[in-house]
């Protein structure tokens, strides 16, 4: 491979603010896995955000991307597996899995899709400093005759219909809007496109916590929502507190420890197949490795009030922000039923929006 703009390449990233800004391009935020794709004749590599190449695990965009992208070019975009109209994150991560026969097995089952909103290089030219504008150009005209599942990101510069696609595509699974200044040159590793995310907030129950790993504070508060059924579901993590309020933390919680787990409704979570039929902390994961996720139990007696953008089926996509305690409330009444679930929108209507 010889290219104007060699792997690995880290993506140009986005900081977050509150309201979609006025003067930029804007963009769906997509939610899958960041990639940068390079391509060289024949020779292809889908890097991940840290630069890792992702390009075992989805063998069948690999086919598509040679057929679609052209033949010397750098495009940075993202990797998402639809289902039922709408983005399903868990899906994409199944496909992280050591063994060559699940990938391809998955690959035929539940193929992926590639999303391209940027172009790093075309032929022997780098664009890394041509304005996002031009690049912009270079990447619509390059993708003209390209065919599902690659596609090209819908874009405006009106911030009207942003602020719509802000409302209605959260519908289909994406979490907001990527706003990107049309001066901006390509700046890898970079935080300087700005993006506005969907915020809620919810009362859930407190039930567990980790360690920090520099020692014993807390590192994460383990939080649950009752089911239907009554029971407690473990749907989350708060985290990024300060030392001092780590500390503290561990003193506030200390009236609810639990010598052992043992009566506690998450008792069973170390247990062999005990998280085939509940939601419970310490699941094994592809990406925890070998990590530590055992927690201190704590009588499920306090309730919290958190701040996510989305959910997941039923758990908090991202670590949720601690807002307050909640004394009044009684953690019996903490259920999915208070969760604002947003209307529903076809993911094909985003792919066929204004821009493409």
């Amino acid at each position: 491979m010889d290219l104007p703009v060699m792997p690995p390449v880290k993506p140009m990233l986005a900081k977050a603010v509150k309201k979609i800004p006025p003067g930029m391009q804007y963009e769906a935020k997509w939610d899958g896995f960041r990639a940068i794709v390079h391509r060289d004749g024949d020779e292809l590599v889908i890097g991940s955000r840290t630069g890792k190449p992702l390009t075992r695990y989805f063998p069948e965009l690999v086919t598509e991307l040679l057929a679609n992208l052209p033949d010397r070019c750098v495009v940075d975009g993202e990797i998402v597996i639809a289902h039922e109209g709408r983005l399903d994150f868990d899906r994409l991560t199944e496909r992280i899995h050591p063994a060559d026969s699940r990938v391809r097995m998955l690959a035929g089952r539940t193929p992926a899709s590639f999303i391209a909103f940027d172009v790093l290089a075309f032929g022997d030219k780098a664009l890394l400093d041509t304005p996002l504008s031009d690049r912009r150009a270079v990447l619509t005209e390059a993708l003209a005759g390209a065919r599902p599942p690659i596609h090209l990101a819908p874009a405006t510069t009106d911030a009207a219909l942003a602020q719509e696609w802000f409302e209605q595509y959260e519908g289909a699974g994406l979490d907001g809007i990527i706003a990107k200044p049309l001066d901006l040159p390509y700046r890898p590793d970079a935080r300087l496109m700005f993006k506005v995310k969907h915020e809620r907030t919810a009362d859930v129950v407190v039930a567990g916590y980790r360690l920090h790993k520099s020692g014993p504070v807390v590192g994460s508060l383990l939080l649950g929502l009752y089911d239907r059924s009554g029971a407690l579901q473990h749907v989350g993590v708060c985290a990024a507190f300060s030392m001092k309020r780590r500390e503290e933390l561990v003193e506030e919680l200390e009236p609810l420890r639990m010598d052992t787990p043992e009566g506690h409704p998450w008792a069973a979570w170390a247990e062999e197949g005990a998280h085939d039929s509940a939601r419970l902390p310490g699941a094994p994961s592809r990406w925890s490795g070998k990590k530590d996720l055992s927690w201190v139990a704590l009588r499920p007696e306090r309730v919290v009030e958190v701040a996510y953008d989305h959910m997941e089926g039923d758990r908090f996509r991202h670590t949720a922000q601690f807002r307050r305690w909640r004394p009044d409330r009684d953690p019996s009444d903490c259920g999915y039923a208070q969760l604002e679930e947003p209307l529903r929108y076809d993911l094909s209507e985003v792919l066929s929006g204004p821009g493409r």
